[in-house]
């Protein structure tokens, strides 16, 4: 399984006064179908009422050691994952030493799954040499570590200590429970619009958000991928620990491929790569008129270049057209020659540029495989599976 649906997660949330964003952590969490169990200590209870979480969470806040003497045994017996977030200096000694002495520590103790750490404190308590030899120990025994980042403390003072960001934690809890099939595997995933510019300040472009190309890099990255995303102009956010490599044009896009190509396994080139761009470019800005004619050539074709070359990684292809006919997606697999072609139809209701859907076919030499609608991050697990199956197929 790769999603969060029916999966329990404890959830420990410890003296800090980062505990309020573990409220939202929790809602993303019962977003996405988990099922989530809050226990506090006894400090995190001064920062935020257990009332909170349980509203938020659905369920039972668990505190006490006392208020059922083996709570620590069967909260821990039948979880998934634990996440501690914030973790303090406190609770991180305890657990590095063993100790138990609360709910939260005997839980520590006796699960036996994967444990997802947050640290939050001040920047002197982070940096502290017994807190570093504590956190090393963690580590060593294959306790996950997200953050803590840098920036303004609740103290007012500037320096590490910061929680990590929700969106990262969720992400690496995402990434603890994914198949790693990508492990030691380089992909290169293209996103994005492209510009061709007229002027210094207009461009032709298309619709393109870079969100499945975006999505593609992020679960990559969750099952093991070492990836490089290149993407044409994007609003989005940035997904953690890749490698980002910003393009323009479509010639910017080729030139800035074939440098970063080599030692890739596999391209998936998600981006909608601009077809034409004007013959001419003025250098200065053209002056308003009533009508003006363009001339246009056409661009690159990056996907043809690669796909002629003797010695290339496995290649990907987005074929997005107005309509439910395969024919033009499959004459472009083989007139391009590239490995699978992913079919879009722009005309289909919640389907394509600028939306968190899509209603995707896979075409590869062998078979047509057609999704139903789904969000762009399960459309992106639906294309690295197959991207896999012919990994191993060339391996």
């Amino acid at each position: 399984m790769r999603d969060l649906q029916n999966r329990k997660i404890l959830l420990g949330v410890t003296g800090s006064i980062a505990a309020y964003k573990s409220v939202d952590l929790a809602r993303k969490l019962v977003e996405e179908k988990a099922s989530v169990h809050v226990i506090m200590t006894n400090a995190a209870r001064y920062f935020i009422t257990p009332l909170t979480f349980e509203v938020v969470s659905q369920n039972k806040v668990h505190f006490n050691l006392f208020d059922d003497p083996i709570s620590h045994i069967t909260l821990t017996a039948d979880a998934d994952l634990m996440v501690i977030a914030p973790i303090t200096a406190n609770m991180i000694s305890k657990f590095a030493q063993g100790i138990g002495d609360d709910l939260l520590s005997t839980c520590i103790l006796s699960f036996r799954g994967k444990v997802i750490i947050a640290p939050a404190m001040n920047w002197r308590m982070y940096e502290n040499g017994m807190v570093q030899d504590n956190l090393r120990r963690l580590l060593a025994h294959g306790i996950v570590k997200v953050g803590p980042e840098r920036g303004s403390l609740a103290c007012g003072e500037e320096g590490i200590g910061r929680m990590a960001d929700i969106q990262r934690i969720l992400e690496t809890v995402k990434a603890v429970i994914s198949s790693k099939d990508l492990l030691k595997r380089r992909i290169l995933v293209t996103a994005g619009p492209t510009r061709e510019y007229l002027d210094p300040v207009r461009f032709i472009s298309n619709r393109s958000s870079g969100k499945m190309g975006f999505a593609i890099a992020r679960a990559a990255l969750r099952r093991g991928a070492e990836v490089v995303l290149m993407s044409g102009p994007s609003s989005l956010e940035l997904p953690y620990e890749v490698e980002y490599i910003p393009v323009d044009t479509a010639s910017e896009m080729r030139e800035a491929l074939l440098r970063n190509m080599s030692g890739c396994n596999a391209l998936i080139m998600a981006a909608a790569v601009a077809d034409f761009m004007p013959l001419m470019k003025e250098d200065r800005k053209i002056e308003k008129s009533d009508r003006m004619m363009l001339e246009f050539v056409k661009t690159p074709d990056i996907l043809s270049e690669v796909g002629s070359m003797e010695k290339r990684p496995l290649l990907i292809g987005f074929a997005a057209e107005t309509g439910h006919d395969l024919s033009s997606a499959k004459r472009k697999l083989l007139e391009k020659g590239i490995d699978m072609i992913v079919f879009n139809n722009l005309s289909s209701k919640g389907s394509g540029f600028d939306v968190d859907t899509n209603e995707i076919t896979l075409i590869d030499r062998e078979t047509v495989s057609p999704f139903p609608l789904m969000t762009k991050d399960e459309a992106a697990d639906v294309i690295l599976d197959r991207v896999v199956q012919l990994l191993l197929d060339i391996s």
